[in-house]
C-alpha cells in the first residue's frame, strides 16, 4: 500500500484543530476530575452520615456505570429538563465527573497512607482542623498519589475520542469525516495514532517530573 503524503497535508489542517480540542478536553477533564476527586475524598471522611451516604450512593453509581451511557444523557436528556451546555463543556463534565470517582479512591489511599504520627503531631500543637489538613495532611497525600492520578490523565486521553458522539470533533472525530470525504484512511488514522502515543509518552515525562519536584 503506497503512502500518501497529499493525503496528509490535506488532512493536516483538521487535525490540527482535532488537537487543539482533544488537549482542552484532556487538560479541563484532568483539572475537573483531579478537584472534584479531592472533594468527594474529604467528603467521605466526614463523620456526618447523611454527607458520606449520598456521596458514596453517586460515586459509585457513576464509576459503575460506562462513560459512554454518561454522554448521552448529559448530551441528550439534561436539555429535555432545562439544562443546555455546549458539546465540549458537556464532554468535559462528563470526563471530568466520571474519573473523579477514580481519582477519589487515589487521594483517599494517599491519606490514609500518612502515618498516624503526623495526626498526632497536629493534634499536639493545637492545630485547627483546617491547617492541618492544608498544611500537614494534604501536602504529604498528593506527593504519594502523583503517580497514579498520571496513570488517570494518560486514561481519559485514551477515552477523549468518545466525545465524538456527542458530535465533539476532536483528533478521530476529523479523521472520520477526512477519512469519509475523500476515502482515505491509512493517512488520517495513523496519524491521530502517532499523537496519541507522541501526546501519552509526553504526558508520562511531566507528571515524572512533578513527582520528582514533589518529592524534594
Amino acid at each position: 500500500m503506497k503512502w500518501d503524503w497529499n493525503a496528509m497535508s490535506d488532512f493536516m489542517p483538521d487535525f490540527w484543530k482535532g488537537l487543539l480540542v482533544t488537549l482542552q478536553a484532556l487538560a479541563l477533564g484532568s483539572l475537573l476530575s483531579f478537584s472534584l476527586g479531592l472533594v468527594w475524598a474529604l467528603l467521605m471522611r466526614t463523620p456526618t452520615r447523611w454527607v458520606r451516604w449520598p456521596v458514596g450512593v453517586v460515586t459509585e453509581f457513576v464509576r459503575n456505570t460506562p462513560l459512554l451511557v454518561q454522554l448521552f444523557f448529559l448530551f441528550y436528556v439534561l436539555p429535555e429538563w432545562g439544562l443546555t451546555f455546549s458539546a465540549l463543556a458537556t464532554g468535559v463534565f462528563a470526563i471530568g465527573l466520571h474519573y473523579s470517582t477514580y481519582t477519589m479512591q487515589v487521594y483517599r489511599a494517599g491519606i490514609e497512607a500518612v502515618p498516624a504520627g503526623q495526626w498526632e503531631a497536629a493534634t499536639a500543637l493545637n492545630l485547627p482542623r483546617a491547617r492541618t489538613w492544608t498544611a500537614v495532611i494534604l501536602p504529604q497525600a498528593i506527593r504519594r498519589v502523583v503517580p497514579a492520578l498520571g496513570n488517570y490523565v494518560i486514561s481519559m486521553l485514551k477515552d477523549t475520542p468518545l466525545l465524538m458522539v456527542i458530535t465533539v470533533l476532536e483528533m478521530l472525530g476529523h479523521a472520520r469525516l477526512f477519512s469519509q470525504e475523500h476515502f482515505q484512511f491509512t493517512e488520517p488514522l495513523t496519524v491521530i495514532g502517532v499523537a496519541f502515543i507522541l501526546i501519552s509518552y509526553l504526558a508520562s515525562l511531566l507528571m515524572r517530573a512533578l513527582e520528582r519536584r514533589l518529592v524534594r
